[in-house]
This record gives structure tokens, C-alpha cells and sequence, in this order.
């Protein structure tokens, strides 16, 4: 999209119902925010600027390029902004790290907010930075490592036809059950091969979500919805497929229930520590992030069954989700007893802040 789509989008997204090209026009007793187009913003910085009065949004090098002022101010601001001319006295000038904290609690990193010249030249680092600004700082070793390259290209590619987040979302659902019957029946690579094919573009959705800046309430309970339902019901039809190839579990109903139960009290513990502690599980400590790399989630769970399959023992794989899924459980209850000890001492803060 052109740079001033883009500012429509994020400004509207900021709260600002008025979105024009600047023509000179000035309304009497409101604050106007100008905003120059051949620069990139983080969309944290036209929400926190859209909240200040009388500031002048500048570069590290000082070159002011948005502002949010009184209207007295406003024709003063736009000949600074457009020719180069002196800013009033009177404002407060600030860089992208001073305007906004480098703490993003909702993608769960420490990361200054980007403010980019955009030109030919700097295209491919502004895209580069601009996908990168939309990953999350804590999540799965897979997510983390193994797919920023390629989803940066697919993200790219479905951004430039017009695929949208909630069409990749689709086709990851429907990649999902296509899985969960190939467990069932015992086809355990080829459902390995879509299972594998989904959780990748399951961060696809989300960035090209960001990146584009379309993402959306119904999007995000899609999204979420799936990757907290299916799980445990990808690991029933493992263990349901393997009489299928002759390595049928015994107590299977057993280790079915413990997984379940095991998975469901895993993620109710995520779900009540920020209630209980007003900080995230996952990003209390570093120790808590570092295991965020290899929790019983579904992309952790997926390597020990990928390893099972590919060495030709499937209930083996299995096993290790069960034991590695209870394992995590005991972990994050640990978590939870330390937090309650922690917070005699005051508030929890996340590392990530500090």
C-alpha cells in the first residue's frame, strides 16, 4: 500500500476519525495532528502522539517529521514539517524512544518503536524492519527460529494480492482437521506435513494482520480460538491411529485423559496468573520466557512426534508429548507458587519492563 494508506489506516486505528491530506485548512479550537508521509511509523507512535498536546515527533537526528498541536500552532508546525522552517518555542520535541515506551507487553518484547525514511533505496530494510516489529519477542523455538525467514516472504506475497489474514486463518483451520483425520487413521507424515504447513500459517495470519493493519476482533478470536481448542485433539488421534500400524498404546484411554487434563490446567494457569498477578506467566522472569521456547505447546509437542514418526515409533512420540505435557504442567504450578511468594514483596513486574 502507498505510506499515506498506510497512515489512514494506522491513524484511524489510533482513534483519529479525520484522516485527510493537509490543505491548509485549520479548525478553530482543535488539536491537529500533521504527520509526514515519507516516513514509516511503529503504529504505537501515531497512537501515543495522537494523545499528546503541543509535541513535535522528530527523528533521532532531530528532523521533525509529525507533530500534534493546538490549532494556533498549526500553520507554524506544517511550514516546518514541509520547507524546513523553525519550529514555535513553545513545543516539546521528542524522538520515537522517548514518546513511547520500548516495552510491547501485547507482543510480549522490549523493542524501540521504528520511525524509518522511506524512500526506493530503503524499501527492503523499512519491510524488513516492519515485519520484525511484528513478531512476538516471546513465543515457541519454532516461531522464533525456524520461521521468520520464509514467513517474511510468504507475508510479502500474500500482502501483494490481497490475501487476507482471516483467508490464511481459513486455510490453517481447514489444515488442521485435514491432520487430525490423517492422525486418525494412522497417516502420520502426511498429516505431519499439513500439521506442520498449518502452524506456519498460523504466524503468517497474525503478522500479515500487523503488517498490513487489519487485523480485527473477529480475526484475533478466530485465530486464538483454533490454536487453544485443537491441540489435545490432535495428540487423541495420534494415539487413536496407532492400532492402525500395529502400536496400539496400552492404558491409551489413560494417557488420553492425563494429556487432556494436563493441557487444559496448563493453560487455565496462563489464564489466571496475569488475574492474580497483573504480569503475564510467560514474561515474568527471563527463566519464564526462556521455557516459553519449549512449554507443552502444540509447535514443541510437534517436534516430539515428528521425531517419533520419522524413527518409526509414533507411540514413542506420543509417550513424550504425555510426559513432557505433565512435566510442563509441574513447571508452570511451580511458577505459580513462586509468583505468590514473590508478590509479599510487592507487584510482579515483568524483566521485559525493568
Amino acid at each position: 500500500m502507498t505510506s499515506a494508506e498506510r497512515l489512514r489506516r494506522s491513524l484511524r486505528r489510533a482513534g483519529v476519525t479525520e484522516v485527510a491530506p493537509w490543505d491548509g485548512t485549520v479548525t478553530p479550537g482543535r488539536r491537529h495532528l500533521l504527520v509526514r508521509d515519507d516516513h514509516v511509523y511503529d503504529a504505537i507512535l501515531m497512537k501515543d502522539l495522537a494523545g499528546v498536546r503541543n509535541v513535535v515527533l522528530t527523528t533521532e537526528s532531530g528532523e521533525p517529521v509529525a507533530a500534534c498541536v493546538d490549532a494556533a500552532r498549526v500553520e507554524a508546525v506544517a511550514a516546518a514539517l514541509t520547507a524546513g522552517g523553525p519550529l514555535p518555542d513553545d513545543l516539546r520535541t521528542v524522538t520515537p524512544g522517548v514518546l513511547s515506551s520500548a516495552h510491547n507487553a501485547i507482543l510480549r518484547k522490549r523493542e524501540t518503536p521504528y520511525l524509518l525514511p522511506l524512500t526506493a533505496e530503503t524499501r527492503p530494510a523499512v519491510e524488513r524492519r516492519m515485519f520484525a516489529g511484528s513478531y512476538k519477542g516471546v513465543t515457541d523455538l519454532v516461531t522464533k527460529y525456524l520461521w521468520p525467514a520464509p514467513a517474511l516472504r510468504v507475508t510479502r506475497w500474500c500482502a501483494g494480492r490481497g490475501i487476507t489474514p482471516n483467508q490464511v486463518t481459513s486455510a490453517s483451520f481447514v489444515l488442521m482437521l485435514l491432520a487430525l483425520v490423517a492422525f486418525l487413521y494412522g497417516w502420520y507424515l502426511p498429516g505431519l506435513v499439513m500439521a506442520w504447513v498449518m502452524t506456519f500459517l498460523d504466524t503468517v495470519d497474525g503478522k500479515l494482520a500487523r503488517v498490513t493493519l487489519t487485523s480485527s476482533p473477529f480475526g484475533n478470536i478466530f485465530d486464538h480460538g483454533i490454536d487453544l481448542i485443537h491441540p489435545p485433539f490432535w495428540y487423541w488421534a495420534w494415539i487413536a491411529g496407532l492400532g492402525s500400524v500395529g502400536l496400539a498404546l496400552a492404558y491409551s484411554d489413560a494417557i488420553v485423559v492425563v494429556i487432556f487434563a494436563a493441557y487444559i490446567l496448563q493453560r487455565i494457569l496462563e489464564g489466571v496468573f496475569p488475574l492474580l498477578f497483573t504480569v503475564k506467566m510467560h514474561v515474568w522472569r527471563r527463566f519464564d520466557s526462556r521455557f516459553r521456547l519449549i512449554t507443552a505447546r502444540r509447535n514443541p509437542n510437534l517436534i516430539l512426534l515428528t521425531v517419533g514418526a520419522l524413527a518409526g515409533r509414533p507411540d514413542l512420540g506420543a509417550l513424550a508429548v504425555a510426559i513432557w505435557t505433565v512435566l510442563s504442567l509441574l513447571v508452570h504450578i511451580g511458577q505459580v507458587v513462586q509468583a505468590s511468594k514473590a508478590r509479599r514483596n510487592g507487584p510482579l513486574v515483568s524483566w521485559l519492563a525493568q
